[in-house]
């Protein structure tokens, strides 16, 4: 029996397949698995074709076998075999695919479809994956019309082709499993759990019954007690691996919530059930199952640089990979699921994904699903959508900012703010929907909490007047609502922002002629605080205050606030600072006093008492609360 060298470069290309291609040794199992189901799909196909309508899927199994003694793991199947010739053509030739040419030959002969043809493989690689764990692999197989052969061989060194007896139609691959080295431990591909483990994780939804023989133990005698010691037995059993069916090729109507539950805390380990699951499946530009999970609950590390976004991509029912990130955007990472299609374009190792048209089609068509699935939840569940959004509305607000607003269409709808007037989260829609006649602005207000939020002092009017304010408590809020910039037509405007516009033309008009007339006070006040702020004005918009502290320009206290604290307490950029003085306020009274009377220096004392007092209420950190105190006890005395 003469050895023969394969066909192409095999050295160079049979180490390239062994030793570079796979990342994961455990790949080896998926693949002759998957090479085992395209054979008995072509048998199946061909039995159907020739009116065998008897036959079922469950009777054709994939079985696993382990021989520890020798080191030999088998893989066999009841498919179609292969003859001496098909050997030589289809594992003599690396990069060969009989699977593919069989679907090929199919699919081009009149009044064949394409989905009634579901082969795996594609490239005529995945079998050399064999050799990064066996160092002899052997197959024997039979035809249906009864050919038997063998083929043999270790690796890069050659093959030889030989006569075989197999009883029945099929095909074993028979690995001799590399020894241990210092690096690696091989013997784990000998343990019925390890690869009972692999076929879930890679396996579980090839369409025939991947069966191996189990070894279980059971008490013989006794009950475990002292006086009774229990006495052991082992006894196997041939126990079926993988669930064949996918939950998510199956009706809606078929299942149940609690089916939905099941698969969700059973395939991504969560304790808790999901809080929406969005089961869909499309034909078309792109066609594809997915089933999708919003959980009840960020994960500890969501919001951390350690979390790894991503859906599980599967190939006809093939697991490709674990976490496919780029058929998720970021704004939605919190999803967890899977996507089942034929159509994409795997690599050669059918690990990694190439980047094509149809992956960007369904991720563009999950990302409108996902969406379209919250708005319905946040209209009919509000309780539990208010549920969601307090898990990851910060991430939805993110997405809204990030990228110059590239997503905030995208995202405004879904979006929750604490409203003044409704004393709850509402939608931006509903804030516009309760606007008074001619408001042109949505009102919002920033702080830690509602209650300091409340306690500004330009809240006072709005709410006197009947406006609702939004409260923003997240420090992302306001940077989010500048890059939305508007909603329906309707501008986001801070209240603390010096050109609020709440005056009639009659009241800014005698504003105006007041601050002509105090314009030395004004003056006073502003050259005592110098740089600290761009002016010192009057306003009509506070109540019981005496002062408060707005801004100009696009950066706001708040943002100041924010970045101050990215950057361990030093703000690079400043927001442009206006204290606004209220003329029905004694202490303005008592300015306008010291004023007339020249006392500069305690006009001076009560500026920047004022600054630091408009400061905190805004929750902003004074320059020197030592020389604040000193300037308040000035004063008391």
């Amino acid at each position: 029996m003469a050895k023969k060298q394969f066909k192409t470069e095999s050295k160079r290309l049979l180490d390239l397949m062994i030793n570079s291609i796979y990342t994961h040794k455990e790949i080896f199992l998926r693949e002759l698995i998957s090479n085992a189901s395209d054979a008995t799909d072509k048998f199946y196909f061909n039995a159907m074709r020739s009116g065998d309508s008897g036959l079922t899927r469950e009777q054709l199994p994939i079985t696993l076998t382990i021989d520890r003694e020798n080191r030999r793991l088998t893989i066999s199947d009841c498919g179609c075999g292969m003859t001496a010739e098909e050997l030589e053509s289809n594992l003599g030739t690396i990069a060969r695919s009989g699977s593919l040419a069989f679907k090929q030959e199919m699919k081009s002969q009149e009044g064949e479809s394409a989905e009634d043809i579901d082969i795996i493989g594609q490239f005529g690689v995945g079998f050399y994956a064999a050799f990064m764990v066996a160092k002899d692999v052997k197959v024997v197989t039979r035809t249906a019309d009864g050919a038997c052969a063998c083929w043999e061989s270790s690796g890069d060194d050659g093959y030889t082709i030989s006569d075989a007896d197999r009883a029945e139609r099929g095909t074993d691959i028979i690995l001799t499993i590399k020894d241990n080295t210092d690096t690696e431990q091989y013997d784990e591909y000998l343990e019925q759990f390890r690869l009972q483990s692999i076929v879930k994780k890679y396996s579980d939804y090839i369409r025939y019954p991947i069966r191996m023989e189990m070894t279980h133990s059971r008490v013989k005698e006794g009950t475990g007690t002292d006086d009774k010691p229990a006495e052991y037995e082992d006894y196997t059993t041939l126990d079926t691996l993988n669930s064949m069916i996918p939950i998510w090729k199956k009706s809606k109507k078929e299942l149940t919530d609690d089916d939905y539950n099941h698969f969700y805390k059973s395939k991504f380990f969560d304790y808790e059930d999901a809080l929406l699951h969005i089961h869909t499946s499309t034909e078309g530009a792109a066609t594809y199952h997915a089933l999708l999970f919003v959980p009840a609950r960020a994960p500890f590390d969501y919001y951390t640089k350690d979390y790894e976004k991503g859906l599980q991509l599967y190939s006809n029912g093939v697991l490709i990979m674990d976490k496919c990130a780029d058929l998720l955007p970021d704004h939605f990472s919190f999803v967890r699921g899977l996507v089942d299609s034929a159509d994409l374009s795997l690599n050669i190792s059918r690990e990694l994904l190439q980047h094509d048209r149809h992956l960007k089609v369904i991720a563009s068509s999950l990302e409108k699903k996902i969406k379209s699935e919250l708005l319905h939840l946040q209209k009919n569940e509000r309780e539990k959508y208010e549920t969601f959004f307090r898990a990851f509305g910060r991430q939805l607000k993110y997405g809204a900012y990030v990228n110059y607003g590239a997503h905030k269409d995208m995202l405004m709808d879904l979006l929750l703010y604490y409203s003044s007037t409704e004393g709850k989260l509402v939608t931006l829609e509903e804030y516009v929907s309760r606007m008074q006649e001619g408001q042109t602005d949505i009102y919002y207000a920033c702080g830690e909490n509602v209650a300091k939020i409340e306690a500004l002092p330009r809240f006072e009017q709005l709410r006197d007047k009947g406006y609702e304010v939004l409260c923003l408590t997240d420090d992302i809020d306001e940077f989010c609502v500048k890059m939305m910039a508007s909603y329906q037509g309707k501008t986001f405007k801070s209240i603390t922002e010096s050109d609020l516009d709440l005056e009639t033309e009659e009241e800014k008009e005698q504003l105006r002629k007041l601050g002509e007339e105090n314009e030395s006070v004004l003056k006073a006040v502003k050259d005592a605080l110098g740089d600290k702020v761009k002016k010192v004005q009057l306003t009509g918009q506070l109540k019981s205050h005496a002062c408060c502290m707005t801004t100009e320009g696009g950066l706001s206290l708040e943002m100041e606030k924010v970045l101050r604290a990215q950057n361990g307490g030093d703000a690079q950029m400043r927001a442009e600072r206006v204290l606004e003085l209220n003329p029905e306020h004694a202490i303005f009274a008592k300015l306008k006093s010291l004023q007339e009377s020249g006392d500069t220096a305690t006009i001076a004392t009560y500026a920047t008492i004022l600054y630091d007092q408009a400061l905190l209420i805004e929750g902003m950190p004074i320059d020197d609360p030592g020389a604040y105190a000193n300037a308040v006890c000035s004063l008391l005395v």
